[in-house]
């Protein structure tokens, strides 16, 4: 089952999906040091902890590693909330009561990406006369060209990501 990212872990990968390179133990460490103290060597063992449990990919630099996000939020998002669905003994409760959490900014977003959903499913000949030429455009603020499971979940649909449990 895949496990929710512990607090400094969730920081550490929010600067590496929000910068979108491959970044340094030493850039990271800089950018969190502007909201709290902490060692060079934490940020260095969290970096390892997320390589071993496959978030992130590296490259040697010299004596230093540069790391890269292997999924992306939305991906890392979307297999939390289809584990946690998934293993309900009433999904369709737990949707039901998932969506009255919702706001009203979210009730639309989840619309638009059932549209995506629905029009992405459809042949040309499916496609009633009054749906829209082009699907509708559902910003992520993620590229999408990134992978979408770490490398030891080859076989997963890239529709169903999964994040690596532990």
């Amino acid at each position: 089952m895949p496990r929710p990212l512990g607090e400094l872990e969730d920081a550490v990968m929010t600067r590496v999906w929000q910068w979108n390179r491959p970044v340094t133990v030493r850039e990271v460490l800089e950018d969190l040091q502007q909201e709290r103290s902490i060692a060079y060597t934490t940020v260095m063992t969290v970096m390892d902890n997320l390589h071993q449990k496959g978030w992130v990919r590296r490259e040697a630099e010299g004596r230093a590693y540069r790391y890269t996000a292997v999924s992306t939020r939305a991906a890392y998002s979307a297999a939390l909330m289809n584990e946690a669905w998934s293993t309900s003994d009433n999904p369709a409760a737990a949707l039901v009561a998932f969506f009255g959490m919702m706001s009203a900014e979210q009730r639309e977003a989840l619309r638009d990406a059932v549209r995506v959903v629905q029009y992405d499913g459809e042949s040309a000949a499916d496609t009633p006369a009054e749906a829209p030429a082009e699907p509708p455009s559902v910003p992520s603020g993620e590229p999408s060209a990134e992978p979408s499971a770490p490398p030891e979940a080859e076989g997963r649909s890239a529709e169903h990501p999964r994040p690596p449990g532990r």
